[in-house]
Protein backbone atom coordinates (compact mmCIF):
# COMPACT_ATOMS: atom_id res chain seq x y z
CA UNK A 1 0.00 0.00 0.00
CA UNK A 2 1.20 3.50 -0.78
CA UNK A 3 0.71 6.65 1.16
CA UNK A 4 -0.23 10.05 0.31
CA UNK A 5 -1.20 13.64 1.83
CA UNK A 6 -4.88 14.34 2.79
CA UNK A 7 -4.52 17.89 1.62
CA UNK A 8 -3.56 20.33 4.25
CA UNK A 9 -4.47 18.06 7.34
CA UNK A 10 -1.60 16.85 6.67
CA UNK A 11 -2.94 13.36 7.60
CA UNK A 12 -0.92 10.71 6.43
CA UNK A 13 -3.94 8.25 4.25
CA UNK A 14 -3.41 5.06 2.52
CA UNK A 15 -3.91 5.26 -1.46
CA UNK A 16 -6.93 2.84 -1.15
CA UNK A 17 -9.78 3.56 2.23
CA UNK A 18 -12.37 1.52 2.51
CA UNK A 19 -16.61 3.16 2.21
CA UNK A 20 -18.43 1.33 4.23
CA UNK A 21 -21.93 1.92 3.14
CA UNK A 22 -22.99 -1.22 2.17
CA UNK A 23 -22.52 -2.56 5.47
CA UNK A 24 -25.13 -0.28 6.72
CA UNK A 25 -28.46 -1.31 4.22
CA UNK A 26 -28.87 -3.27 1.31
CA UNK A 27 -28.65 -1.02 -0.71
CA UNK A 28 -25.60 -2.88 -2.75
CA UNK A 29 -27.19 -6.58 -1.77
CA UNK A 30 -26.71 -6.53 2.00
CA UNK A 31 -23.58 -7.33 4.35
CA UNK A 32 -23.94 -9.31 7.10
CA UNK A 33 -22.11 -7.91 10.30
CA UNK A 34 -19.17 -10.36 10.64
CA UNK A 35 -18.55 -10.32 7.27
CA UNK A 36 -18.44 -6.27 7.45
CA UNK A 37 -15.91 -6.75 10.36
CA UNK A 38 -13.69 -9.31 8.58
CA UNK A 39 -13.66 -7.23 5.94
CA UNK A 40 -12.45 -3.97 7.93
CA UNK A 41 -10.03 -6.23 10.04
CA UNK A 42 -8.74 -7.48 6.42
CA UNK A 43 -8.26 -3.75 5.11
CA UNK A 44 -6.22 -2.95 7.94
CA UNK A 45 -3.92 -5.92 7.20
CA UNK A 46 -3.89 -5.08 3.19
CA UNK A 47 -2.58 -1.70 4.70
CA UNK A 48 -5.84 0.12 4.54
CA UNK A 49 -5.90 3.72 7.21
CA UNK A 50 -9.18 5.15 6.53
CA UNK A 51 -12.20 4.48 6.91
CA UNK A 52 -14.94 6.37 5.88
CA UNK A 53 -18.89 5.92 7.40
CA UNK A 54 -21.74 7.80 7.86
CA UNK A 55 -24.87 7.48 10.11
CA UNK A 56 -26.62 8.13 6.80
CA UNK A 57 -25.33 4.05 5.77
CA UNK A 58 -28.50 2.25 8.17
CA UNK A 59 -32.17 1.80 7.50
CA UNK A 60 -35.18 3.84 8.11
CA UNK A 61 -35.30 2.02 11.79
CA UNK A 62 -31.66 2.82 12.76
CA UNK A 63 -29.49 5.54 11.57
CA UNK A 64 -25.61 4.30 11.82
CA UNK A 65 -25.71 0.71 11.00
CA UNK A 66 -22.61 1.29 9.57
CA UNK A 67 -20.54 2.90 12.34
CA UNK A 68 -22.27 0.33 14.77
CA UNK A 69 -20.38 -2.30 12.66
CA UNK A 70 -17.15 -0.26 12.10
CA UNK A 71 -17.05 0.65 15.22
CA UNK A 72 -16.76 -3.01 16.37
CA UNK A 73 -14.37 -3.67 14.31
CA UNK A 74 -11.90 -1.32 15.04
CA UNK A 75 -12.06 -1.81 19.05
CA UNK A 76 -8.93 -1.89 20.10
CA UNK A 77 -7.39 -0.92 16.78
CA UNK A 78 -8.25 2.81 16.53
CA UNK A 79 -5.29 4.05 16.87
CA UNK A 80 -4.20 2.44 13.64
CA UNK A 81 -6.53 4.30 11.44
CA UNK A 82 -8.61 7.63 10.77
CA UNK A 83 -11.99 7.58 10.88
CA UNK A 84 -14.37 10.12 8.36
CA UNK A 85 -17.95 10.55 8.95
CA UNK A 86 -21.02 12.60 8.38
CA UNK A 87 -23.81 14.99 9.43
CA UNK A 88 -26.73 16.46 8.12
CA UNK A 89 -28.85 13.52 6.82
CA UNK A 90 -30.21 10.26 8.95
CA UNK A 91 -32.81 8.13 8.12
CA UNK A 92 -34.82 7.64 10.67
CA UNK A 93 -34.87 12.13 10.68
CA UNK A 94 -37.97 12.65 8.28
CA UNK A 95 -36.68 10.51 5.96
CA UNK A 96 -33.46 11.33 5.76
CA UNK A 97 -34.15 15.30 4.96
CA UNK A 98 -31.20 17.89 5.25
CA UNK A 99 -30.01 18.62 9.19
CA UNK A 100 -27.16 21.47 8.55
CA UNK A 101 -27.59 23.91 11.51
CA UNK A 102 -25.31 23.39 15.05
CA UNK A 103 -27.83 21.89 17.46
CA UNK A 104 -27.93 19.14 14.70
CA UNK A 105 -24.26 18.75 14.49
CA UNK A 106 -23.08 18.89 17.89
CA UNK A 107 -26.11 15.69 18.68
CA UNK A 108 -24.88 13.64 15.53
CA UNK A 109 -21.39 13.87 16.48
CA UNK A 110 -22.52 12.48 19.68
CA UNK A 111 -24.78 9.74 18.08
CA UNK A 112 -21.47 8.80 15.87
CA UNK A 113 -19.02 8.74 18.19
CA UNK A 114 -21.55 6.20 20.71
CA UNK A 115 -21.83 3.95 17.90
CA UNK A 116 -18.58 4.38 16.92
CA UNK A 117 -17.11 3.68 20.07
CA UNK A 118 -14.27 6.19 19.84
CA UNK A 119 -13.77 9.95 21.49
CA UNK A 120 -12.94 11.86 17.96
CA UNK A 121 -13.68 11.50 14.18
CA UNK A 122 -10.48 12.92 12.26
CA UNK A 123 -13.27 13.85 9.07
CA UNK A 124 -16.33 15.20 9.39
CA UNK A 125 -18.28 15.37 6.24
CA UNK A 126 -21.40 17.61 5.20
CA UNK A 127 -23.66 15.37 3.82
CA UNK A 128 -24.34 16.21 0.42
CA UNK A 129 -25.96 19.31 0.89
CA UNK A 130 -28.36 20.00 -2.44
CA UNK A 131 -28.19 23.68 -2.41
CA UNK A 132 -26.51 26.60 -0.16
CA UNK A 133 -30.32 27.38 0.98
CA UNK A 134 -30.17 23.84 2.94
CA UNK A 135 -27.26 25.24 5.18
CA UNK A 136 -28.06 27.27 8.45
CA UNK A 137 -25.23 30.16 9.37
CA UNK A 138 -25.31 28.74 13.27
CA UNK A 139 -23.88 25.43 11.79
CA UNK A 140 -20.63 26.92 11.79
CA UNK A 141 -20.62 27.84 15.63
CA UNK A 142 -21.52 23.99 16.47
CA UNK A 143 -18.91 22.49 14.20
CA UNK A 144 -16.13 24.93 15.59
CA UNK A 145 -17.85 23.72 19.39
CA UNK A 146 -17.06 20.16 18.46
CA UNK A 147 -13.78 21.15 17.16
CA UNK A 148 -12.88 22.86 20.47
CA UNK A 149 -13.94 20.09 22.40
CA UNK A 150 -11.73 17.52 19.82
CA UNK A 151 -14.66 15.30 18.73
CA UNK A 152 -13.68 16.35 15.74
CA UNK A 153 -10.58 16.81 13.85
CA UNK A 154 -11.40 18.41 10.34
CA UNK A 155 -14.70 19.68 8.77
CA UNK A 156 -15.63 18.69 5.40
CA UNK A 157 -17.77 19.08 2.23
CA UNK A 158 -19.40 15.41 0.57
CA UNK A 159 -20.43 17.23 -3.00
CA UNK A 160 -23.53 15.27 -4.30
CA UNK A 161 -25.90 17.49 -6.80
CA UNK A 162 -22.19 18.32 -8.60
CA UNK A 163 -23.47 21.32 -10.38
CA UNK A 164 -25.88 22.69 -8.27
CA UNK A 165 -23.36 22.83 -4.80
CA UNK A 166 -19.99 22.74 -6.34
CA UNK A 167 -19.92 26.81 -5.96
CA UNK A 168 -20.07 26.10 -1.98
CA UNK A 169 -16.82 24.21 -1.94
CA UNK A 170 -14.88 26.87 -3.83
CA UNK A 171 -15.94 29.19 -0.98
CA UNK A 172 -15.80 27.19 1.92
CA UNK A 173 -12.38 25.84 0.54
CA UNK A 174 -11.21 29.51 0.03
CA UNK A 175 -12.80 30.89 3.65
CA UNK A 176 -10.48 27.99 4.97
CA UNK A 177 -13.63 26.59 6.37
CA UNK A 178 -13.02 22.84 4.85
CA UNK A 179 -10.08 20.77 4.37
CA UNK A 180 -11.32 18.16 2.39
CA UNK A 181 -13.94 17.51 -0.21
CA UNK A 182 -15.75 14.04 -1.08
CA UNK A 183 -16.49 13.63 -4.82
CA UNK A 184 -17.36 10.97 -7.66
CA UNK A 185 -14.72 10.16 -9.72
CA UNK A 186 -14.47 7.10 -12.13
CA UNK A 187 -13.80 6.65 -16.06
CA UNK A 188 -17.87 7.38 -16.45
CA UNK A 189 -18.05 10.51 -14.59
CA UNK A 190 -14.99 13.03 -14.44
CA UNK A 191 -17.18 16.33 -14.18
CA UNK A 192 -15.52 16.98 -10.68
CA UNK A 193 -12.18 17.36 -12.19
CA UNK A 194 -11.92 21.11 -12.47
CA UNK A 195 -12.98 21.69 -9.17
CA UNK A 196 -10.22 19.60 -7.92
CA UNK A 197 -7.89 20.87 -9.79
CA UNK A 198 -8.93 24.18 -8.60
CA UNK A 199 -8.86 23.32 -4.91
CA UNK A 200 -5.02 22.71 -4.88
CA UNK A 201 -4.31 25.85 -4.61
CA UNK A 202 -4.96 25.74 -0.83
CA UNK A 203 -4.29 22.70 -0.79
CA UNK A 204 -7.63 20.68 0.08
CA UNK A 205 -7.59 16.79 0.21
CA UNK A 206 -9.98 14.81 -1.74
CA UNK A 207 -11.61 11.87 -1.49
CA UNK A 208 -12.47 9.76 -4.87
CA UNK A 209 -15.74 7.78 -4.34
CA UNK A 210 -18.03 5.70 -6.63
CA UNK A 211 -14.61 4.86 -8.77
CA UNK A 212 -16.52 1.90 -10.28
CA UNK A 213 -19.40 3.98 -11.43
CA UNK A 214 -21.79 2.10 -9.00
CA UNK A 215 -20.35 -1.13 -10.06
CA UNK A 216 -20.57 -0.64 -13.81
CA UNK A 217 -17.11 -1.02 -13.67
CA UNK A 218 -16.52 -3.91 -11.44
CA UNK A 219 -16.86 -6.26 -14.50
CA UNK A 220 -19.61 -8.02 -13.22
CA UNK A 221 -22.70 -6.21 -15.37
CA UNK A 222 -23.61 -7.03 -18.87
CA UNK A 223 -26.88 -6.08 -20.68
CA UNK A 224 -28.61 -9.15 -19.55
CA UNK A 225 -28.31 -8.34 -15.96
CA UNK A 226 -31.38 -7.79 -13.76
CA UNK A 227 -30.57 -5.81 -10.82
CA UNK A 228 -32.71 -7.07 -7.71
CA UNK A 229 -35.82 -4.71 -6.54
CA UNK A 230 -34.50 -1.73 -4.10
CA UNK A 231 -31.34 -1.73 -5.19
CA UNK A 232 -29.41 1.46 -6.55
CA UNK A 233 -29.04 0.36 -10.13
CA UNK A 234 -32.27 -0.69 -10.45
CA UNK A 235 -33.61 2.50 -11.24
CA UNK A 236 -32.09 1.93 -15.02
CA UNK A 237 -33.69 1.06 -18.20
CA UNK A 238 -32.22 -1.45 -20.47
CA UNK A 239 -31.50 0.98 -22.76
CA UNK A 240 -29.42 2.53 -20.47
CA UNK A 241 -28.46 -0.61 -19.21
CA UNK A 242 -26.79 -1.46 -22.53
CA UNK A 243 -25.40 2.08 -23.22
CA UNK A 244 -23.71 2.09 -19.62
CA UNK A 245 -21.93 -1.60 -20.48
CA UNK A 246 -20.69 -0.15 -24.22
CA UNK A 247 -18.98 2.42 -22.49
CA UNK A 248 -17.15 0.01 -20.24
CA UNK A 249 -16.05 -2.05 -22.87
CA UNK A 250 -14.33 0.97 -24.77
CA UNK A 251 -12.04 0.95 -21.67
CA UNK A 252 -10.97 -2.37 -22.01
CA UNK A 253 -7.63 -1.36 -23.72
CA UNK A 254 -6.24 -0.28 -20.25
CA UNK A 255 -5.95 -4.09 -19.50
CA UNK A 256 -2.37 -5.07 -19.31
CA UNK A 257 0.19 -7.63 -17.36
CA UNK A 258 -0.11 -6.33 -14.01
CA UNK A 259 -3.89 -4.70 -14.73
CA UNK A 260 -5.82 -7.69 -15.31
CA UNK A 261 -9.22 -6.71 -15.06
CA UNK A 262 -11.36 -3.72 -15.38
CA UNK A 263 -12.44 -2.64 -11.69
CA UNK A 264 -8.47 -2.72 -10.55
CA UNK A 265 -7.87 -0.73 -13.93
CA UNK A 266 -10.79 1.63 -12.88
CA UNK A 267 -9.26 2.50 -9.63
CA UNK A 268 -5.67 3.25 -10.87
CA UNK A 269 -6.83 5.55 -13.26
CA UNK A 270 -8.68 7.59 -10.49
CA UNK A 271 -4.98 7.21 -8.42
CA UNK A 272 -3.23 8.87 -11.26
CA UNK A 273 -5.59 11.44 -11.70
CA UNK A 274 -3.93 15.34 -10.47
CA UNK A 275 -4.94 16.00 -6.67
CA UNK A 276 -6.60 12.57 -5.68
CA UNK A 277 -5.64 11.76 -1.94
CA UNK A 278 -7.02 8.60 -1.33
CA UNK A 279 -9.86 5.86 -3.69
CA UNK A 280 -12.39 4.92 -1.66
CA UNK A 281 -13.29 1.40 -2.53
CA UNK A 282 -17.09 0.32 -1.49
CA UNK A 283 -15.76 -3.71 -1.23
CA UNK A 284 -18.36 -5.84 0.30
CA UNK A 285 -16.23 -8.45 1.06
CA UNK A 286 -12.42 -9.48 1.36
CA UNK A 287 -11.83 -10.67 -2.15
CA UNK A 288 -13.26 -7.31 -3.39
CA UNK A 289 -11.35 -5.60 -0.78
CA UNK A 290 -7.75 -7.32 -2.18
CA UNK A 291 -9.08 -6.75 -5.69
CA UNK A 292 -9.22 -2.44 -4.59
CA UNK A 293 -5.54 -2.69 -3.27
CA UNK A 294 -3.87 -4.00 -5.99
CA UNK A 295 -4.54 -1.04 -8.01
CA UNK A 296 -2.30 0.86 -5.58
CA UNK A 297 0.25 -1.47 -6.35
CA UNK A 298 -0.15 -1.07 -10.55
CA UNK A 299 2.10 0.91 -12.33
CA UNK A 300 0.16 3.92 -13.39
CA UNK A 301 -1.14 4.73 -16.67
CA UNK A 302 1.15 6.38 -19.30
CA UNK A 303 -0.24 9.94 -20.76
CA UNK A 304 -0.88 8.31 -23.98
CA UNK A 305 -3.00 5.83 -21.66
CA UNK A 306 -5.06 8.53 -20.16
CA UNK A 307 -5.44 10.54 -23.09
CA UNK A 308 -7.28 7.70 -24.81
CA UNK A 309 -9.25 7.33 -21.58
CA UNK A 310 -10.20 10.89 -21.93
CA UNK A 311 -11.16 10.36 -25.86
CA UNK A 312 -13.05 7.86 -25.35
CA UNK A 313 -15.58 8.51 -22.65
CA UNK A 314 -19.02 9.60 -24.46
CA UNK A 315 -20.53 11.56 -21.75
CA UNK A 316 -20.41 12.14 -17.93
CA UNK A 317 -22.94 9.30 -17.06
CA UNK A 318 -25.14 10.43 -13.77
CA UNK A 319 -24.03 9.76 -9.96
CA UNK A 320 -25.66 8.15 -7.52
Amino acid sequence: MKYRKLGRTGLKVSEISLGTWAFGNNVYGGVAEKDGINTIHAGIDLGINLFDTAPQYGTDKQDGVAEIVLGKALKGKRDKVHISSKFGRNPCIEGGRSLFYKERVIDSVEESLKRLQTDYIDVLFFHSPFSPDEIKDDVWEGLEQVKKQGKVRYVAHSISMFHQTEDIARLWAKENKIDVIQVVLSLMNRESQQLIEELQQYPIGVFARECLANGFLSGAITKDTVFAKGTLNARYSREELAERVDQVNAFNYLLRDDVTNMPQAALRWVLDQKGVSTVLSGAKNIFELEGAVSASEAKPFTEEELQLAKKLLTKDFEAA
